[in-house]
């Protein structure tokens, strides 16, 4: 009886994921994600088409996991900045991904992500031309900024099984980030800039 297309693809990309984290495109291997989801590797083909593609869906599936969990808001930046790190924190493998397609896909931008990154700067500013964010910087830059931030403090252990610092450590890191990224953003005069650590 044939399996479940839904449930072939989305154990195809569970394994995808894990070997594209570790080895990027070049160094990937098909029969290893095969072997890795218990299906024959000619369904990789069947599926996403390419090597490539199977990357491109991975990749997009990573977008929409952080667009979900750190949904964004221009009214709180500092803790979309929290949301953000949490979630870059627990899946270190995402920023993985994220450089082995600006390596390996440069130029590549995804539907998802590109409409994303629209609302955002959308969203980003109107708040600085409503008083509600601060203006002196293009609101390019100042996303550019805050996920930045969020994003590279927020990063777990590099390596599966490493250390990634004492939970006093990054409660710290958390605190700094979501604190900096309300002084970033708040407008000129606008009080005092220290966030909660929540």
């Amino acid at each position: 009886m044939p399996r479940d297309s839904r449930t072939t693809k989305a154990g195809l990309l569970r394994a995808a994921t894990d070997e594209f984290a570790a080895h990027g495109i070049a160094g990937a291997r098909v029969d290893r994600i095969a072997a890795a989801a218990g299906y024959n590797k000619n369904l990789i083909y069947v599926h996403f088409g390419s090597k490539e593609q199977l990357f491109d869906a991975v990749y997009e599936a990573a977008v929409a996991d952080i667009l979900a969990a750190a949904p964004f808001d221009a009214d709180d930046l500092p803790g979309y900045a929290g949301a953000l790190f949490d979630f870059h924190f627990a899946h270190p493998h995402l920023m993985r991904l994220a450089r082995w397609h600006s390596l390996e896909r440069p130029g590549e931008v995804l539907p998802l992500a590109e409409r994303a990154n629209a609302e955002k700067l959308r969203l980003l500013s109107a708040a600085q031309g409503d008083g509600r964010v601060d203006a002196g910087l293009p609101p390019q830059a100042m996303l550019a900024l805050l996920v930045g931030m969020a994003t590279t403090w927020g990063e777990g252990s590099p390596e599966p099984g490493g250390a990634a610092g004492s939970a006093a450590e990054i409660a710290a890191r958390r605190h700094a980030v979501v604190v900096s990224v309300g002084r970033l953003t708040r407008p000129y005069g606008a009080g005092p800039a220290d966030a909660p650590a929540a």
